[in-house]
């Protein structure tokens, strides 16, 4: 039986705010039909019934969809290249910054950003802006709580000093937490912030088409201020980023041109 998959995405897109248009089709459609399956459904129609009715299916779906995965200083040697050029090429020219992090899942990303600021003592011109596109999971971002599965890349010593143990879970100390505010935003349907020296978006792009893909690279740089860094993810490299006023300055590390 063919599924209709134009009406879920019609679907998606007026009842969850989901726009589907822009992912890699067949991929996308592999993983809509297994969620379907799991939750018990036949068709997309029934599916849509089911997320409708029974909010942990809606979660579930969610999760599986938009990729709801990440790691305190996921890839730990690119995160020292980060850290790296945070501290030697930004600093020197602005003594304040402006950072985002963009499809920010659960937060450690955000708050691995954080630990960083805080161990150089980095002033912010704002909060770290982390955005999402699953209010959900932003919700569970800004408790910032965590079991120990979650934090299995984090030093022992981040852990002493940042998070708080209760009945076996890591609860981000406020420090951390008030330097970091949680929004939901679309990457590809919302508007961009501006003027931001850091953006940090990884590990999300593989999903998306190629246009799509264009048209976020064009953004970032247009958000960024000349001189300011965009993070991209370990399996994301851009293979002319000129295109989008963009220098390669480490394998995943890209400077917008003055």
């Amino acid at each position: 039986m063919e599924l209709n998959y134009e009406f879920f995405y019609q679907w998606t897109t007026k009842n969850l705010k989901l726009n589907l248009d822009g992912y890699k089709e067949t991929q996308l459609q592999r993983r809509i039909a297994t969620s379907m399956k799991n939750a018990g459904a036949e068709t997309l129609e029934e599916y849509a019934d089911v997320i409708k009715a029974n909010p942990e299916a809606k979660q579930k779906f969610l999760d599986y969809i938009t990729i709801n995965v990440t790691d305190f200083f996921r890839n730990k040697d690119i995160f020292e290249e980060f850290e790296e050029q945070l501290i030697s090429e930004l600093l020197p020219k602005f003594p304040s910054l402006k950072i985002w992090s963009a499809a920010c899942s659960t937060g450690a990303e955000a708050y691995s950003i954080a630990m960083i600021l805080a161990k150089h003592q980095v002033k912010l011109q704002n909060k770290i802006l982390a955005t999402d596109i699953d209010e959900t999971i932003l919700q569970k971002a800004r408790v910032g709580v965590y079991n120990e599965y979650e934090l299995k890349n984090l030093e022992y010593n981040l852990r002493d000093k940042y998070f708080q143990e209760k009945d076996g879970k890591y609860e981000v100390n406020k420090s951390i937490k008030h330097t970091v505010e949680f929004k939901r935003h679309d990457l590809i349907s919302d508007d961009y912030p501006k003027n931001y020296h850091v953006i940090v978006c990884r590990n999300v792009m593989i999903y998306f088409k190629n246009e799509v893909k264009n048209d976020i690279y064009r953004k970032i740089s247009d958000s960024l201020v000349p001189g300011g860094l965009y993070f991209a993810g370990a399996t994301e490299t851009i293979y002319n980023p000129t295109q989008y006023n963009l220098t390669k300055v480490t394998s995943f590390i890209y400077q917008k041109d003055a």
